[in-house]
This record gives structure tokens, sequence and C-alpha cells, in this order.
């Protein structure tokens, strides 16, 4: 079934809506200070109830934080729309490429310990992963490739039917492919590569292929790995590749008119004249594959708690200069790879020239998002962490939103 979408404007939402008369005040994430900023919560939840009123966004839930003090939290609308749930901050989204940091993160941390280098070769550890080039010849792909998106690979999401990748039966990590992370890397390695590895910039399914990577470098699967390096440390509860407590995963939706429609397993959502492969069940779903680059599920909480070790130096899952390298644009703003001014580190785009990019950003603010319908973004220059996590693409990935609610946080 595919369902195409009029609209892809996407705005990460993360706000809740204001209690009624007689509710408990919502609770802040652990582990963050309050410092609650009025004239920014009156400007952020301008921009959140208007999105929620036009039915551009079913729930979402915003985080701001700013030199390590939360000064704005909020869960807006509905986290299941059809059963009258409402958001809580405490809901579990599906983090879809939220996931990418995260193990990115965990393989650098691998770099720390020894258990990787940068430039080992990917057939040290997947000798069977061997894609060719259209002309027949084999390239050396890197982990270092992997982690920047310069290997060559591509995303199935982002390519025609025509494509390699949808002939092959290859997974983006999102659908019910029934599939093992093996079986899925030994067909993504049958796939002619896009370009030669460290020629260009894609997005790709590189961080998928990493994963496998980090399970032969360690001998353990891909969420014993994150959960060693990431979030045990850090006390990341409900992030992980299952949902713990399914009774708090959000419904997803995709935008359509006049509002949006829930997901079903395996609908393909236009995404121009490509489609992504949507399936909700899979974050409840022990049996599907670890999918490095889309696999993941936690809170909006979670997620800030995350990013707000990264941009204090690390601690305790990284070193200070383990952080900075990956804050470095590795492939050059040429890359545009979250528009023009944008370069990319590893596990995320680095803002290179704010005055191109047209954002009030600084330049090396760190930024992504997911197809879900998350948007998140770290400024260092000014300490502001935002986390922006919805349950409506993509609306919460790209869209009006996204823009309306950075500016409001920047009070412009």
């Amino acid at each position: 079934m595919r369902l195409w979408v009029t609209s892809l404007a996407a705005v990460a939402s993360l706000t809740l809506a204001a209690p009624g008369a007689g509710a408990a005040p919502p609770t802040p994430p652990a582990r963050i200070a309050v410092a609650p900023d009025a004239a920014l919560a009156a400007r952020v939840d301008k921009v959140i109830d208007s999105a929620i009123a036009d039915h551009r966004l079913v729930g979402t839930v915003v985080l701001v934080a700013r030199d390590g003090k939360l000064v704005y939290h909020r869960a807006a609308g509905l986290a299941d729309r059809e059963a009258g749930r409402p958001m809580g901050e405490d809901a579990v989204f599906r983090f879809s490429s939220v996931t990418k940091p995260f193990v990115t993160a965990a393989a650098m941390r691998l770099v720390e310990e020894g258990k990787l280098h940068l430039d080992d070769p990917v057939t040290k550890w997947l000798p069977d992963f061997q894609p060719r080039l259209a002309d027949g010849t084999q390239p050396v792909i890197t982990v270092r490739q992997l982690l920047n998106h310069t290997s060559g690979l591509t995303y199935g999401l982002a390519e025609p039917p025509s494509h390699p990748y949808h002939a092959l039966g290859v997974s983006d990590g999102i659908d019910l492919s029934g599939i093992t992370l093996d079986e899925n890397l030994r067909r993504l390695g049958k796939a002619p590569l896009s370009f030669p590895p460290g020629s260009a910039w894609r997005y790709s399914l590189a961080i998928d292929v990493l994963g496998g990577v980090m399970e032969k470098a360690t001998g353990q699967t891909l969420p014993q790995v994150l959960a060693q390096a990431v979030t045990t440390p850090l006390g990341l509860a409900d992030t992980g590749f299952v949902a713990r407590d399914p009774a708090r995963l959000t419904a997803a939706y995709v935008n359509a008119q006049p509002a949006p429609t829930r997901m079903t397993d395996n609908l393909d959502v236009s995404l121009g004249a490509t489609a992504v492969r949507f399936a909700p069940s899979r974050a409840t779903d022990p049996t599907a594959f670890p999918s490095g680059g889309a696999g993941m599920v936690g809170t909006a909480g979670d997620v800030l708690a995350f990013l707000e070790a990264l941009r204090q130096g690390g601690a305790p899952i990284l070193k200070p200069a383990t952080v900075a390298q990956m804050m470095q644009d590795q492939v050059g703003v040429q890359a545009a790879t979250q528009g023009p001014g944008w370069g990319f580190g590893y596990g995320w785009a680095v803002l290179d020239d704010p005055a191109v990019a047209k954002t009030p950003q600084a330049a090396g603010t760190i930024a992504w998002g997911g197809v879900y319908g998350h948007n998140w973004f770290v400024d260092p220059k000014s300490g502001l962490t935002v986390v922006l996590m919805t349950n409506t693409a993509f609306e919460g990935m790209n869209g009006a939103f996204t823009v309306q609610l950075r500016d409001a946080v920047y009070g412009r």
C-alpha cells in the first residue's frame, strides 16, 4: 500500500500542551536543573499550539536546555489520537535516524579503546562485504567513510523503484523485512556503489554496516554494545532497540489532508520521487534486526541527556578530544548535507556558514533528525541543546515547524 502525501513540511515538535485545570504540572527530565524562561516559553508555546491546531502535528515533546539548565519543557497534543491518550514527557518514540548519533558515539568509544580504527577496511570485520563500482572494480571502504557517509552506499528511501536496492530486497531498517542484519548486509553488498568511496557524500545505510562491524569487533550484539558504551553509563533506561514499556510508545502518523493519517505496517509514504517504508510495530518486535541507522526507540529526555553529555565534553562515555573530532566537518560545506552552509561530522550535520544557511544558529552547531518526525540541534557557542520529538512524519523532521521552533528559541 502506498500513501501519497501532499505536504512534506516537517516541523520538529516537542512541547506539551499546558496542563488543564487541576492537572499536575509536567515533570521535567531527570538529571538536569530547571530554570524556566518565561519569554522563551511564550514564543515556543505559540509555535507548538499553532502546529497542533493546524493539524500539522498530532503530538510532540519539546525540550530546550541552555548552559546545562532546562529552560523549557513541554508535551503537547496526543500520543495516540484514536485512544485519546495525551502526550507525556515520558513518551517513547521511534527514533529512526536519531539512532545514528547513539551508534556513532558507541563506535567512537570502540575507537578510543583500540577495538576499531578509523582507517580499518570494512573487510577486516566483514570479509564478505565487497560491493563494487559500476565498472566492476572493488574499492576499499573504511570505517571512517562509513561514519561520514562517503562510502559510496545510499538509502533505498532515497532511490527510485528501479534501483538495485529494491530489486535485492535491501531493508532501510525501518520496515518489517523478516531478515537478519547479516542477510541485509549480504544483499547490500551485492548492489553497486553509487560513487568511489571518499569522493562524495551521500546519506546512506553506512551506519547499518557500521553496526555489523561493531558486532564483529566486539563479539557482542549491537544492542549489547550500545548498552555498555552509551545508555548504561548515561542511565538512559528507555533507550534501546525494543520498547521496554509499549504502553508509553506513541502511535505513528503521516501528514495528510485534512489531518495526519495513522501509519500501518510496511506503509510506503511518498518522499517526492521516492518513498519511505514504515513499520511502526518494529519497535516492539524483538526479532527485528538491530538497525544501526534507524532501529532505536527512547524518550526526548534520554536524547537530551545524551546530547548534553556530548556538549559538555563527552563524559562519561567519550573523551573531549573524541567529541571535538566528531563535531568537526569531515566532508566540506559543498556537501550541503542539511542544505547550503552545512557539512557533516561523525553522527550529524555540522554548520559551517550560518549566513549561507540563513539560520540564527552559530557556526559549529550540530544537527540532525529522523523520518518518524524528529529534529534536534546543539549550538555549543550559545550553550543551547534543543530536542524536538513528534509522532508525525514528516512535519516533525524538516517542515515549517522545525524552522519556526528554531527561530522561536532564538527570539526571532
